[in-house]
């Protein structure tokens, strides 16, 4: 049996674009306990880390063309007219914008609460 060497929520964030939420299932029936510390190999953690914000990040793109699709596009066409290409850009821009601002807030909110402690 192969295990990942991860938390749980790492290997559920890396197999649920592929899987679903089934995967989180999936995972818990193959669970083995974690190996220690040093024995994590770091090449491995590192792939499998970048492999799970790739996924992530599509995932964002996807739920980005889904929202700006409904919103911006009334029926399929062969072609884009200028205003639903209009729309796209600005539907994009704001998402952009706006996870943007929100990371930003988060941010600042993080660095005030470790300066607190």
């Amino acid at each position: 049996m192969v295990t990942l060497s991860l938390p749980l929520q790492a290997q559920t964030q890396l197999f649920e674009p592929f899987f679903g939420k089934k995967s989180q299932a999936i995972i818990i029936m193959s669970f083995d306990p974690l190996p220690k510390q040093d024995e994590v190999d770091p090449e491995v953690a590192s792939f499998i880390q970048m492999e799970s914000q790739k996924a992530e990040l599509q995932a964002q793109v996807h739920k980005l063309a889904d929202v700006c699709w409904e919103q911006c596009v009334d029926r399929p066409r062969d072609k884009l007219d200028s205003r639903t290409e209009t729309c796209v850009s600005n539907c994009v821009e704001r998402f952009i914008d706006t996870s943007l601002t929100i990371a930003t807030r988060f941010q600042k909110i993080l660095q005030g609460a470790a300066g607190g402690m």
